[in-house]
């Protein structure tokens, strides 16, 4: 019996430890850094379009990128947000080299990705998002015919994972994040359609529901952060697939790219005008 008394005692004890070390860390201060990033992006694209030519067109691409991350206020060591926007331009030549094809890609989309922290620094994710793009093709070698317009809601799968280390003293953070569609909707006209005729009041049939079999906006980035002071150069890699198929109008482009740019983390006005803070705990969104 005096047995049975101690264990219990101890369990009591163990309990109230556990329970005021939760209160202690739920009354805790807590810094939740804003972590943005702006980058450049440079390389390769392949178009094809077959409402406005049968044929391929390669050239080359350039975009500007801005992400945004930071740790949930609801649940900040388990939740955080992403919110991304890219505008990319691209201009490609058909095989003979004698017709040129513009693009202009505008995608913003916001999510939010649970993860795990492993061992050996690594921390894995997985999530949703919902975006918005626009855009469209231009060429001047149709008369009738010379641009074709693009545009789509959906909403996406995204995952990752992140290592946190460092090399010689220079702390890195590795990440590869990909985003594929799920569902929505995108625009896309018949195949013979003039937009002159959508412009009179001919817009049936103009919205068509999205899944992977008939639309696909992959998204695959690759980065990692070198930390000098308060400074984050990234340099990285980005592959993009658009693949949609609609009205018998199949549209297909591939870019690849170079990605270079500046990262920081900052804290808000509201944050930093709080007094108590100097041993508050700080949850970063990536590092």
């Amino acid at each position: 019996m005096k047995l049975t008394n101690k264990y219990l005692q101890r369990a009591a004890l163990s309990a109230t430890l556990a329970i005021a070390a939760l209160c202690a860390h739920a009354d805790e201060p807590l810094l939740r850094p804003v972590l943005s990033a702006y980058t450049a992006e440079i390389g390769s694209s392949h178009i094809a379009d077959t409402y406005l030519s049968p044929l391929k067109y390669s050239g080359g691409t350039t975009a500007l990128n801005y992400e945004r991350m930071q740790a949930m206020k609801f649940s900040p060591e388990k939740w955080l947000m992403r919110l991304n926007a890219r505008v990319a331009f691209n201009k490609a030549e058909n095989p003979a080299r004698n017709a040129s094809m513009l693009d202009i890609d505008i995608n913003v989309s916001w999510g939010m990705l649970l993860h795990w922290h492993r061992p050996q620094g690594i921390t894995l994710m997985a999530g949703g998002s919902t975006g918005v793009a626009g855009g469209a093709f231009y060429n001047a070698r149709n008369s009738n015919n010379p641009a074709s317009a693009k545009a789509s809601w959906t909403v996406n799968a995204l995952a990752g994972a992140v290592w946190n280390g460092n090399f010689h003293g220079l702390p890195l953070c590795a990440r590869y994040l990909i985003e594929m569609p799920l569902a929505g909707i995108f625009f896309s006209p018949q195949y013979d359609e003039l937009y002159y005729e959508i412009y009179l009041g001919n817009h049936s049939g103009l919205l068509h529901g999205a899944w992977p079999g008939n639309y696909l906006r992959l998204d695959n980035l690759a980065t990692l952060d070198m930390r000098f002071g308060g400074t984050i150069l990234r340099i990285g890699y980005r592959g993009t697939i658009l693949s949609s198929k609609a009205c018998n109008i199949v549209t297909r482009k591939v870019t690849h790219t170079l990605v270079v740019g500046l990262a920081t983390e900052w804290l808000s006005l509201s944050a930093r005008r709080n007094r108590g803070l100097e041993n508050a705990r700080i949850i970063s969104a990536l590092y």
